[in-house]
This record gives structure tokens, sequence and C-alpha cells, in this order.
């Protein structure tokens, strides 16, 4: 079982933001496995947060070239919690389902990658992302995986002592019309990444869709 994450702010206002790239992400990735009439959120007070379940079918490989399908279960979830507070939910669904952290995916905007560009790790510091802290400081360690989304604009950031500021203000405006290209081409991309890891594990994922 996985439990995979996508990370944003709830609410109609901040629905197209920069920091919002998470729940982006997760919900295409749940609307391209799903016909659209099954892709229903559980809007879940226990969980605090958005919950849907979907069992992932893939292929083991045999020696005849025709593996059989397996089924694992897979948690989606998109937390209510808003962004600073984003690890109690993830704490309260993972030991719920009694999901260990290596079996955690997080999918969040990244401001230290140029817009369109992808990592996916295990482990390592929050960057200052404060979801990801709060996640790390709730499950009391840094080792899930993170597929980390390129939001960031260095030329906005004039000095050390704007950065701060500019990075608040920046991740809650919406994109602009000149980015929405490859925002759209990013998420296509993540979930293609979700997808991939899914079927070959995540190893093989960052070969493929990190960019260089």
């Amino acid at each position: 079982m996985k439990l995979i994450v996508g990370l944003g702010n709830p609410g109609e206002k901040y629905q197209n933001t920069r920091h919002n790239m998470g729940f982006m992400v997760v919900e295409k990735f749940f609307q391209e496995y799903e016909p659209i009439d099954k892709t229903v959120w559980d809007d879940s007070k226990k969980f605090k947060g958005d919950i849907a379940q979907i069992e992932w079918q893939r292929r083991s490989p045999s020696k005849a070239g025709s593996g059989q399908a397996l089924l694992e279960k897979i948690i989606l979830a998109k937390p209510k919690t808003y962004m600073n507070n984003s690890g109690l939910a993830v704490l309260i669904i993972s030991q719920f389902f009694k999901i260990n952290p290596d079996d955690i995916w997080i999918v969040h905007d990244e401001i230290d990658l140029p817009l369109g560009f992808m990592k996916i790790r295990n482990g390592g510091a929050s960057a200052g992302h404060r979801g990801v802290e709060s996640i790390i400081k709730s499950l009391g360690t840094d080792k899930f995986w993170r597929f980390r989304l390129g939001i960031g604009n260095d030329e906005r950031i004039k000095t050390k002592t704007q950065k701060q500021k500019h990075i608040d203000d920046f991740v809650l405006e919406d994109f602009t019309s000149n980015e929405k290209r490859k925002v759209k081409d990013l998420i296509k991309r993540g979930v293609k990444a979700i997808s991939f890891g899914l079927e070959n594990g995540l190893e093989k994922a960052m070969n493929r869709f990190n960019t260089r």
C-alpha cells in the first residue's frame, strides 16, 4: 500500500496558485486513472482532507513474457489543514492505514527549481518548504519520497532580504498566462512520473524523469 499526497491549500481562493501544484498533479493523476464519473473525493474530517482509494494494477515480469497482474491499494490525499500543517493529515492517514514512511510519496511545488523542472528524491531537508517541514516534524523522519515540481523564477528575487517576503507572496499568486503552457506540461510529466514509479519503482523513475 502506498500513500500519495498532493500538497496545497484548500479553497477556491488558492485553487490555481503556484503553491497548489501538488494538488493539481494528484487530481490529474486520479482523473486519468479512473473514469470521470468515478473520480470522487471523500471529504473526510477524520483524515483532515480529501481522500480517494484506487487499486493499481501492474504486471509482474515472467520468463514467458506475460506477467501476472498484481494489485496494490493506493491512497490519494489532499490535506485540508493548509500547507503549514500538512504533516497532521499525513500522520493521521499513514497511522490509520499502517503505511511506512518509505511508501509515502509527497507531491509538492519547489521554488528552488525553475518552472517546469522536476526532481524525485527520498529523504533530505525541507529546503524551506513549510509543508514538507511539517511532514518531517509530524512523522519524526525525513525518509519519505518527494516529487519536487519546479515553480521558481529567480529573476524576481533581487536581494537576500527580499527573498522570504518574495517567496511568501510569489507562491500564493496564480500562474501568469505566459507560464501556463509550462505548467500544463509539468502536470502531465508529474502524472507520468507517478504512474511510472508505481509500475517500475521510484529508483527507475528518478533516472527517467529527474531534470538534469
